[in-house]
């Protein structure tokens, strides 16, 4: 299947590439108005709060990856990578679990299958991207499986109609390396973008050096990965416009252990391939057909130090595959009346999914979902100041049961600079492979007769703007969001095989939390944002918070950016609060504060060349991202040991840009 998919889309490249006698030359940077492009800011205008993180945030925050970016800039998410940069995170989103939260690359979703808890980003570099879309509250239903409590849009870099790129050369101090650009063009019909990056470092210890135990010898760290990708539109007639995107990674990722490692590597080889035909013969009628491909292949090795006999190794796992394959079809149209005060949307979604994993003893599966969907607007033709949706999604799984959820949303713009947002309904996530099929014999077994965890959602917000002084304006939000789940996956003793298996939980999650979020341009030359967002995540009848889930968490960004003098600013402040762990007994962590400043100098009056410097945690912070436990060598009674976060380090990035 994959030899015929890349096979057709090649052909179809090949077949559109050749020059058109009649077309005409592309007039936008970016085509706004495309239907799966615009989606979630359209989604905005009804009542989503969507959140954006700029390619010139990232830059002028110097980060190297999605996981820097989100942690730093993103309101109400909290972000605990593993061991740094390029690694796998904690995330909880208007306190939600990590596998809340849907993942996308360009509208594509590439969460895995295999592990709802294991997130796709730990090999998404920060260097290729446009813009990082957030949207909040649930999103099953233009995304399908796992958008309870919200979904992440990671858009890579659009087309440009003039001439643009840019090249970037860093180091830092955890002895890292770094090189990425890209460039993109018109020329007549046809659009390209290409773009890539090199990141590579020995990195840092992951852990306090009392928990590392004498039988290690691995005790940093490090990454390297690479990553190209690609872009290619035409516009075949004034209605008709084709566009392809690849992106490649090749990853070696250190998986840190605490004792006995001598090496504990995943070697990642990851694709992402899309092609989309746009057809837009009127105002009145759009819609998009796209093919995507995702393919995920990762090899874990892992030697450990033979401590009966020094000096030897002891192999425990010898380049063992685990991986997946999962491709799809998206189909949505738009039909909107002249004068009828409504438009309507019809969509179809077509996923499937196959892997296997011989680390955790999971059997080749195959899997496929069909979903349809319908969405119906109102237009400024009916209610001038209000936009009202509604729509609904059917996923019907090949294997396990089917869900059907609804969403309601709108806004009410009230007044120039006052407005009221919501949006209401339902949302749900599907088994993942591990949970349905693994079957370890010694300690796990799935359940393939489990249903999928449904979920009700609410988020409703109000917000205005506020002008004071000769240029001064504050925008402000007030956000409050509720979410009950239902059907949770859980792990349970199955006293019959004596292993842990899984198992719907009656006990519902209920979420409760508010969220403060302030953005303000002081003056010309300064600019600052706050949030502040608290959750109450609990099961039913426990009075106690989820683990792993930060009870608050704070943020604020400070930018200076003159434009008649060569230089600039940025500090961030990032506090996250109380969060525990059952591991041995109830074990706090959180509940610190970590201040990145960052600086740019422009070496010309045009700006094009420029000196990038970032201090990382620059108090030097030391703080949990989670927390373990393990005995130590030669046996005896376990201990907790800590996961810790980066420790103060400095980057020095040159870059040169076109414009």
């Amino acid at each position: 299947m994959k030899t015929y998919f890349l096979g057709f889309t090649a052909a179809v490249a090949l077949c559109v590439s050749v020059p058109q006698a009649q077309a005409q030359p592309i007039e936008e940077v970016v085509i706004t108005g495309r239907l799966e492009e615009s989606l979630p800011q359209e989604l905005a205008r009804y009542g989503t709060r969507v959140g954006t993180i700029s390619a010139q945030e990232i830059q002028e925050g110097g980060f190297y990856d999605i996981t820097g970016a989100l942690q730093n800039l993103a309101p109400g998410m909290y972000i605990a990578p593993r061991g740094g940069v390029f690694d796998y995170v904690q995330i909880s989103f208007q306190g939600s679990r990590t596998q809340d939260v849907l993942w996308l690359i360009d509208g594509i979703r590439i969460n895995n299958r295999l592990y709802a808890t294991t997130t796709p980003v730990d090999t998404i570099p920060a260097h290729g991207i446009e813009r990082i879309e957030m949207l909040e509250g649930g999103q099953s239903l233009f995304y399908g499986t796992q958008g309870v409590a919200g979904a992440v849009n990671i858009v890579t870099r659009a087309f440009s109609d003039t001439p643009d790129g840019s090249m970037s050369f860093g180091i830092d101090t955890n002895t890292g390396r770094h090189i990425n650009g890209y460039f993109r063009d018109t020329l007549g019909n046809h659009q390209f973008v290409i773009y890539g990056s090199h990141d590579q470092a020995e990195g840092f210890r992951p852990f306090r050096e009392a928990d590392m135990q004498p039988s290690l010898t691995d005790r940093k760290r490090g990454y390297n990965v690479t990553t190209l990708g690609g872009k290619y539109g035409i516009q075949l007639t004034d209605a008709v416009r084709l566009s392809t995107t690849y992106q490649h990674t090749d990853a070696v990722l250190d998986h840190a252990q605490v004792k006995n490692a001598a090496t504990a590597q995943n070697v990642r080889d990851e694709d992402i391939l899309s092609a989309k035909i746009d057809y837009a013969p009127t105002d009145v009628i759009e819609f998009f057909f796209k093919g995507y491909y995702h393919w995920w292949d990762a090899y874990y090795s892992q030697t450990n130090n033979d401590l009966a006999n020094p000096g030897n190794l002891i192999v425990i796992s010898d380049h063992e595959f685990w991986g997946f394959e999962d491709y799809g079809a998206n189909l949505l149209a738009k039909f909107a009346p002249e004068q009828s005060g409504f438009e309507y949307f019809l969509g179809y979604d077509f996923q499937s999914y196959s892997g296997r994993d011989d680390v955790f003893l999971i059997g080749p599966q195959t899997e496929s979902v069909q979903a349809p969907f319908a969405q119906i607007r109102t237009t400024d033709d009916l209610f001038p100041d209000v936009r009202l949706a509604a729509g609904v999604r059917h996923n019907a799984p090949s294997g396990g049961e089917s869900s059907t959820v609804w969403n309601v949303s709108g806004q009410w713009d009230i007044a120039e600079n006052l407005f009221v947002r919501g949006t209401g309904g339902t949302a749900f996530r599907l088994p993942s492979a591990y949970e349905l099929y693994v079957i370890d014999p010694c300690c796990e077994k799935g359940n393939p007769n489990l249903k999928p965890e449904e979920s009700s959602n609410l988020n409703l917000s109000i917000g205005g703007n506020l002008s004071f002084g000769n240029s001064g304006v504050l925008s402000w939000e007030i956000i409050g969001f509720y979410r009950d789940i239902t059907n949770r996956i859980t792990i349970i003793f199955d006293p019959v095989a004596g292993v842990d298996t899984f198992d719907n939980s009656g006990s519902t999650v209920k979420v409760r939390g508010a969220e403060l979020i302030l953005n303000a341009a002081l003056t010309e030359d300064f600019s600052a944002s706050f949030s502040h967002s608290f959750n109450s995540s609990e099961a039913a009848g426990t009075g106690v918070q989820l683990q792993d889930i930060p009870e608050s968490i704070t943020k604020a960004v400070f930018d200076f950016h003159p434009m008649n003098l060569p230089f600039g600013a940025l500090v961030t402040v990032n506090h996250v609060g109380q969060v525990y762990r059952n591991v041995l007994g109830r074990q706090d962590y959180g509940d610190y504060t970590v201040v990145d400043i960052a600086a740019r100098l422009f070496l010309d009056e045009d700006r094009r060349h420029r000196i990038g410097i970032r201090l990382e945690n620059a108090f030097n912070t030391e703080y949990a991202t989670r927390v373990r436990s393990t005995t130590p060598d030669g046996g005896g009674a376990a201990f907790v040991y800590h996961h810790v976060g980066t420790p103060q380090t400095f980057h020095l990035t040159y870059t040169v840009s076109m414009n």
